[in-house]
């Protein structure tokens, strides 16, 4: 029987369509050509795929970043513009009490400037010191009429502020139907919130503050919210901690926390005031003769007054 063929399984076996006799491979050749075609094809397909998949999710990652980094700048040129908005309407909305007292602050401040040193301390200070300058400010509105005083706020440690303290002058109002208002007189405003190593556009917006501050304590309460607001939006950007003394409740607590009101500040006389002059003739030179003849005409026409 050695002529005998042995019969193959049928899956070793390939039928073409030419013939009806089957074409018979020897199983390993077959097996090989079929792994070379068949995972060899798988493969090109999966070296393919993947690259084109991850190109694309490149791309849309890509996109994904520039529009949030579009979003974010927007964000924060929206930021900065709402703050500069509510901070000038703030500052220009002023009463006719407010316009009275910034005038007559202006004018002391300007005899202040005339009279070069009118630091009075122990140790005088070149150029004047801040608490002589209130004195001579609060004396000066004493002068013009008005409740001036010179207030300490003191507190002690919150648990998310420390303990501080601070000295300003402060305008009490008790003539309005409203009741009684108070108005704050801060000489160096502009920088109780000046920061070191802030951002140009919390610097841009701290320069549009006065360096004296005369207004209602709702006023400086709204003022006091913007800045910090954008105090602690600027450290935030720059990733840096925002120290506690420049959180909003600090900030209000210096002018809020009032535990003395000194009214008992001497009023100064203004180099304008007549009374620090020597006395002039009640009559004009001209007529220093005619009345030794006349001495019992009284002339009120010949008085200065």
């Amino acid at each position: 029987m050695a002529g005998v063929m042995a019969r193959i399984p049928m899956s070793h076996r390939i039928l073409t369509p030419n013939s009806n006799r089957d074409n018979v491979f020897q199983g390993e050749v077959l097996v090989l050509s079929m792994s070379d075609t068949v995972f060899g094809f798988l493969h090109e397909q999966r070296e393919g795929l993947p690259e084109n998949i991850t190109y694309k999710e490149n791309e849309e990652e890509e996109e994904d970043e520039v529009e949030n980094t579009n979003r974010i700048v927007e964000d924060n040129i929206k930021f900065w513009e709402d703050q500069h908005s509510l901070l000038q309407a703030t500052l220009y909305r002023t009463s006719s009490l407010e316009s009275r007292i910034r005038n007559c602050t202006k004018e002391a401040l300007k005899e202040a400037q005339v009279s070069g040193d009118v630091c009075s301390c122990q140790n005088p200070v070149f150029g004047g010191c801040r608490s002589c300058l209130m004195k001579q400010v609060s004396g000066c509105l004493q002068n013009a009429g008005f409740d001036s005083a010179i207030c300490k706020s003191k507190w002690k440690n919150l648990p998310d502020i420390p303990s501080g303290e601070h000295t300003f002058v402060d305008i009490v109002d008790r003539n309005t139907k409203k009741g009684e208002v108070r108005i704050i007189l801060e000489l160096n405003f502009r920088g109780e919130f000046e920061m070191a190593k802030a951002s140009e556009e919390y610097n841009r917006l701290v320069s549009t503050l006065p360096e004296v501050f005369v207004g209602k304590v709702e006023r400086l309460l709204s003022l006091t919210t913007i800045l910090c607001s954008a105090a602690k939006k600027c450290m935030k950007d720059r990733k840096m901690h925002l120290g506690p003394w420049r959180k909003n409740r600090y900030m209000q607590a210096k002018w809020l926390r009032v535990s003395e009101r000194r009214t008992t500040v001497p009023r100064l006389m203004s180099t304008t005031d007549y009374s620090s002059r020597p006395q002039r003739p009640r009559a004009s030179m001209l007529t220093v003769d005619l009345l030794d003849k006349l001495p019992g005409v009284r002339c009120a026409a010949f008085e200065v007054v």
